[in-house]
């Protein structure tokens, strides 16, 4: 190892036990780097990542952002948007009926209806009701989002070219359907850093229905940093036992015990480093460095005690459950407080295929009132005007039946991408508006189409990034979230 007491013989000797593999990799920066500069005439900085050193980002914000943080409700399993947001008054009296096959034209469905010879309407399963101040039309499932409808931007032109679970999620989260793609948080912290120096920048909380209706998985790659350094990936906070592995000490361990451990191994995760400049090893260290400052900040952030109980009383009765949505959307706000920039809440339990009529009330139960929650408790705060909180899943559902629709407990809808509703409220957003509109059946946009890559975009364009600049060199290409697409929709922000 190198020491200030290093001889030119002791050096020599260690230089040569590199391997091939080392000594290139200390090169790819020197004679090689200085050699293309030289070819292609450009600034060095501009060699390699967007990073000088390759685990941060310079230049952003590159314009004044409308939001601090964001919030992301990920429903997942795909919600039904004609039975909760895309007012249709006339599929009520089309129950039962055939879709046209002129409507139908085109559309991608999955392998479980692509086949059916009939495509009977399902009506919307409740009735719904008009807020008095936005005029907005949501079914009665969704009474506490109805409430706070002049707060929120509905999206009910949203679409997507994924008909599956996991591809779907994926493309909304990283930008692409295959997994191995750094994801929104991810690239967020990259651009932007991190504004807690006890906490993460980018934190995830799972939870899903409680009688566990449909198998949803959540992958880690979710929240993954893919090809950019480790530490931007997502921390995952559980609901049992320690809300980060390994947080909590051995018994007869003191906190100067820990911390002379952790300085030890940093100095020589250093040495390390610069032998072999690897990023991952920086990652090591800031992450060793991170867990120790969260042994004091993740205690005091997951104790409720000292929550007034008209604040409790807004997210609803199931957030005294740990692991519940209400719990996690109650802790989200929590954690926004504390400087956390990109917080993913993900709940499971949207997939009915052939349980809507009971299963997807149950739903609504779960995580209506506590999102409704948490953008009044954020407003309150004063938190809601540069906090963007965002409610949607990876698709919507079939506005035609899956299954025996004359069968009351065993039908449901299949997956929908082509077209679906998200709403956003808070951070740079117009309140109370819908931008969109479907057909008449709500299978088809007619108006103001919005592609995922271009919520992504209009996501990052409100925390201040443009999305075509923030990029990120592997493997000989500038990546980005939105890959080569997408386009900032004007037409909502405030």
């Amino acid at each position: 190892m190198n020491s200030p007491f290093e001889t030119g013989l002791q050096m020599h000797a260690r230089r040569l036990t590199e391997t091939r593999r080392q000594f290139f990799g200390k090169s790819a920066t020197g004679i090689g780097a200085a050699a293309l500069t030289s070819l292609l005439g450009r600034d060095p900085s501009l060699i390699g990542n967007d990073a000088g050193d390759g685990l941060t980002a310079s230049g952003f914000p590159t314009h004044v952002a409308k939001a601090k943080r964001v919030i992301y409700l990920m429903q997942t399993g795909g919600p039904s948007h004609l039975d909760l947001f895309d007012y249709k008054p006339g599929m009520y009296g089309r129950h039962g009926e055939n879709i046209p096959d002129s409507v139908r034209a085109g559309v991608r469905l999955s392998t479980m209806t692509g086949g059916y010879k009939d495509y009977p309407v399902l009506k919307p399963l409740q009735s719904y009701q008009q807020h008095k101040d936005s005029g907005m039309w949501l079914s009665d499932l969704v009474p506490y989002t109805r409430d706070i409808s002049d707060k929120i931007c509905l999206i009910n032109s949203m679409h997507t070219e994924a008909v599956n679970h996991a591809p779907g999620v994926t493309f909304f989260l990283t930008g692409h359907q295959l997994p191995g793609r750094p994801s929104m948080g991810a690239w967020m912290s990259y651009g932007l850093g991190s504004a807690s120096e006890d906490l993460p920048a980018f934190v995830v909380m799972l939870s899903r229905d409680r009688e566990n209706s449909c198998g949803q998985l959540f992958y880690d790659y979710y929240w993954g940093s893919g090809f950019i350094p480790g530490k931007y990936q997502g921390v995952n906070f559980r609901s049992q036992g320690d809300p980060v592995l390994f947080l909590s000490d051995p018994k007869g361990l003191s906190r100067d015990m820990k911390k002379g451990i952790i300085d030890d191994i940093a100095a020589l995760n250093q040495e390390h480093y610069s032998d072999v400049a690897d990023p991952e090893i920086q990652t090591r260290i800031a992450q060793y460095e991170m867990a120790y400052r969260m042994q004091s900040s993740v205690p005091e952030l997951t104790d409720l005690s000292g929550e007034p109980q008209h604040i409790l009383d807004m997210y609803g009765p199931d957030v005294h459950r740990p692991g519940s949505f209400a719990r996690n959307c109650l802790q989200a706000r929590r954690l926004a407080e504390r400087g956390v920039q990109f917080i993913q809440l993900m709940h499971a339990g949207w997939d009915q295929h052939n349980n809507i009529p009971t299963q997807l009330a149950v739903q609504c139960r779960d995580t209506d009132q506590p999102s409704a929650g948490l953008v009044k408790d954020l407003e309150q705060r004063g938190l809601l005007e540069d906090t963007l909180v965002i409610w949607g899943g990876e698709f919507g559902r079939t506005p035609f039946g899956q299954g025996d629709i004359m069968n009351p407990k065993a039908h449901g809808r299949d997956h929908h991408g082509a077209a679906f509703s998200l709403w956003m409220a808070g951070g740079g957003v117009k309140p109370g508006v819908q931008y969109g509109k479907t057909d008449d059946y709500a299978y088809n946009i007619v108006e103001n189409k919005v592609h995922v890559h271009d919520f992504q975009a209009t996501v990052m364009h409100l925390l201040g990034i443009d999305h075509e600049r923030l990029t990120y060199r592997f493997q000989g290409r500038r990546f980005r979230l939105t890959d080569v697409h997408g386009h900032v929709v004007k037409e909502i922000l405030s």
